[in-house]
């Protein structure tokens, strides 16, 4: 497997493609992860009702950090950084927890929550192999059902207005957008064009925005042109922190797994690039990949933006080019660095309706319990395993669909079990190790 995958290598890791395939296979990698690096921030703050501006700034910080993040993982530096072509940007998985943390205290605290517990992930990097007795396959795949399950909620309201107690929610105008936009990425996806499908996700959302414009629901009146600066400096600190220690708690928890699929993308993209997959070299890359996944997860925080994690879907766009070439990534890296200094790129995202990102991320979410599915599917589902699933899923999204059984335990202890996803993720961690399962 190994040998074939490296014939299909046209540029190994080492390797230094011309210009113009640099370019090229940059501009491929950011179609793909563009949507996906400013939705966590837009959805972050379409919940906690923040202003057009403060949206803007998480916008253009979180694109900002996911190029610095890029590049600190491709050029690797001594044992921080993986050394590969892997692309960071903001995680999903943390939206849940982020979001009850805001709700609670406001962004203050949750910068300061993702600077406090990064160091678990980067603890975990030199201790995985005894780890992986307690976050097995059948824990990760939950905890990766439960992140894509408790979102479909957020893609929903977007779907069908952003505000459910608006009056036009649901509308038959909110539902076409939507509604394109899901079929456009769809169609799209089915396209015998490999450059194409990689792109869906981008250009369906183009196609929503565009649809939005014609039908005058962008809403310009928002945008004050001559409060937007025209650069931004990235300022450590720039929207305060702040610590508390539940919220740390409840992010900690996902940290955790994020190291667990830090560790299955490395391994991924060390395959799809004809690098090993065991021995020294692969667990010095492995253990790099994930130390760094943590420090660059505490430098979103000093820089106003939430935790990354790194991107699966470009180890595909490897497939498709054959090109492995680090050196992309710090194309990539510029490239998201530049979009994240000037604030209009950000202002314009964020005056996107509900409805086109709804369109998008509905079926992203989807795809990301649909891979939690295959992961479990991948284990022996015995009488044991089917009590861990049962009992995961039935507290994690019970937190979920009814979150005032909550209420009446003291705020520290609900806001760490105020999302689904530490929750069902805790559960699953201690049915797991109850039934003695490895």
């Amino acid at each position: 497997m190994q040998q074939s995958t490296t014939k299909a290598i046209i540029y190994g890791v080492n390797d230094r493609p011309p210009l113009q395939e640099t370019l090229f296979a940059a501009v491929q990698h950011l179609l793909a992860i563009f949507v996906a690096i400013i939705t966590p921030p837009l959805i972050i703050a379409d919940a906690l009702k923040l202003d057009l501006a403060t949206t803007g700034f998480l916008v253009s910080m979180a694109l900002f950090v996911s190029g610095v993040s890029t590049f600190i993982q491709c050029r690797k530096f001594g044992p921080v950084g993986c050394g590969l072509l892997c692309v960071q940007g903001t995680s999903f998985s943390f939206i849940g927890p982020i979001i009850a943390i805001g709700q609670a205290g406001g962004l203050s605290l949750i910068f300061g929550a993702c600077i406090a517990a990064a160091p678990v992930e980067m603890a975990v990097s030199y201790s995985f192999r005894y780890l992986r007795r307690i976050i097995t396959p059948l824990v990760s795949g939950i905890v990766v059902m439960l992140i894509g399950l408790s979102l479909v909620k957020a893609g929903v309201i977007a779907f069908g207005g952003g505000d459910p107690a608006a009056a036009d929610f649901g509308s038959p105008r909110n539902l076409i957008v939507a509604g394109t936009v899901l079929a456009s990425v769809i169609a799209l996806n089915c396209s015998s064009n490999k450059y194409i499908r990689m792109s869906s996700i981008f250009l369906g959302v183009i196609i929503g925005y565009v649809l939005a414009l014609v039908m005058g629901m962008v809403d310009f009146g928002k945008l004050d042109v001559s409060s937007i600066e025209s650069f931004y400096v990235p300022v450590p600190f720039k929207m305060g922190v702040g610590f508390s220690v539940s919220s740390i708690i409840a992010v900690a928890l996902v940290y955790l797994v994020t190291a667990i699929e830090a560790t299955g993308d490395v391994t991924a993209n060390s395959m799809v690039s004809g690098e090993p997959v065991d021995g020294e070299v692969y667990v010095k890359r492995v253990s790099g990949g994930v130390f760094a996944d943590g420090l660059n997860s505490l430098l979103a925080g000093v820089f106003s933006s939430f935790p990354n994690s790194i991107f699966a879907q470009n180890n595909g766009i490897i497939q498709l080019t054959g090109v492995a070439s680090r050196y992309v990534g710090y194309f990539i890296a510029a490239m998201l660095v530049v979009l994240g200094l000037f604030p209009i790129v950000g202002i314009v995202f964020s005056l996107m309706p509900s409805p086109v990102l709804g369109g998008a991320t509905l079926l992203m979410f989807g795809t990301v319990a649909a891979a939690g599915v295959r992961i479990v599917a991948s284990e022996k589902l015995d009488r044991k395993a089917v009590l861990v699933i049962a009992a995961s899923l039935s507290l994690g999204m019970g937190v979920e669909l009814m979150p005032d059984i909550l209420k009446q335990l003291p705020e520290g202890i609900s806001t760490i079990f105020s999302s689904g996803i530490t929750t069902g993720g805790l559960t699953a961690i201690l049915a797991n190790a109850l039934f003695n399962r490895k």
